[in-house]
This record gives structure tokens, sequence and C-alpha cells, in this order.
């Protein structure tokens, strides 16, 4: 909990000094479609999720800027694993769920009005963990959080577009960093695409 308190306060400290010497800012809110996975899970497949949050662009010139945001983001994967017993196969359908509260902080460079591209660093706060598997029409839902590191570190790597009006589209990559599971050999590593949507004013 230290470590979370301190990273939130230096996140914040940053956004409030930047926003003390910049005149220029805009704040706005966004929402999209998550297409999730997780490396290193044999047959593993994508999730849809979305994500939603608030967004405060700092200028620094015409050209560059930085994004601090604050989003709710669902996230995770799915796997199926099929068996065969007395000559019948069995399919087990599995989804784990994770979602967090991420705070990602964008460098933005304009190339010409309107488009940009981004990069930077991501810190994703825990907020749930399940697993749910479906096997012959019956399911059974898991809560694996204590099996779960609390705090995702990743990249981001995206472009956007905004409008003259205040309308904006996104579209990110997210490269989970850490592993989020506590325990076994395989290192398990968020990996995200997002679409999004939002308006600033």
């Amino acid at each position: 909990m230290k470590k979370i308190t301190m990273s939130l306060l230096a996140i914040f400290a940053f956004s409030g000094a930047a926003l003390a010497q910049t005149p220029d800012v805009k704040i706005g809110a966004k929402a999209g479609l998550n297409i999730s996975n997780v490396s290193d899970i044999d047959d593993s497949k994508s999730k849809t999720g979305f994500h939603v949050g608030a967004v405060a662009e700092i200028f620094i010139n015409e050209k560059f800027s930085i994004q601090p945001e604050l989003l709710y983001s669902t996230q995770g994967a799915k796997a199926s694993q099929k068996e065969t017993f007395m000559g019948q196969t069995f399919t087990l359908d599995s989804t784990l769920k994770l979602d967090y509260i991420n705070i990602p902080i964008m460098a933005k460079y304009y190339i010409i009005d309107g488009l940009s591209v981004q990069a930077g660093p991501q810190i994703g706060f825990l907020v749930k963990a399940e697993t749910k598997d479906k096997f012959q029409g019956e399911s059974e839902t898991t809560n694996v959080k204590s099996e779960t590191q609390k705090v995702d570190f990743g990249l981001n790597f995206g472009a956007g577009y905004e409008l003259p009006m205040g309308l904006f589209f996104d579209a990110r990559y997210n490269l989970g960093l850490t592993k989020i599971n506590k325990e076994g050999d395989n290192s398990l590593k968020n990996r995200v695409i997002q679409i999004s949507v939002g308006y600033k004013f």
C-alpha cells in the first residue's frame, strides 16, 4: 500500500506542477473498446472489454503536450482446452477477467493539426481478478485476486486525431512489462489494444 500511495503522489505531483506552470490545458473524458490478451498462455484468445475515464492534456507548446489519464479498464484473456475421454471430446472454456484502474501518462507530438503520435508509461492498480470456467453447460467463477499482482506497469504506444470541436479518437497498444501472476513458471503479462472516442473542452 505504501508503494501504491507513493506512486500516486508522484504522478499527481507531476501533473499538478505542469498544470500550475502551463495555462493551455484541455480536460475531457474518453471511453472505448479493449481487445486484451495475456502473454505466455498456450492457445490463448483475445477478450473484449471496455475502458472509461478522464483525461487532461497539458500543452508545452503547439507541437508537444503531456496527457495524464485516469481509466477504469476491463482486461484479461480467454483459452480453450480439449480432452478426450472414452471416445468423447470435451471442451473446457476459461476466461481470465482482470479489472484495473490505470494511470497512463502520454507524451504527444502533433505531426499536423489534430494528428498526434503518442507514447508513455502506465501504472495499473488491480481492482478485480477472476477466472470463469465453462464445462458441459455449467460454469464456475473463482476469485484469484490473491494470486495476482496488485500493481502492473506497462508502456503505451499509439496515435490520435482531434477535431476542432474537441471530439477525438485514439488507437493505442499497451505492452505490459511486469509479471501479473504471483506464482508459476509462466510469466504472464498484459497485452491490450485500445480504441477510444472522447471529448475535450
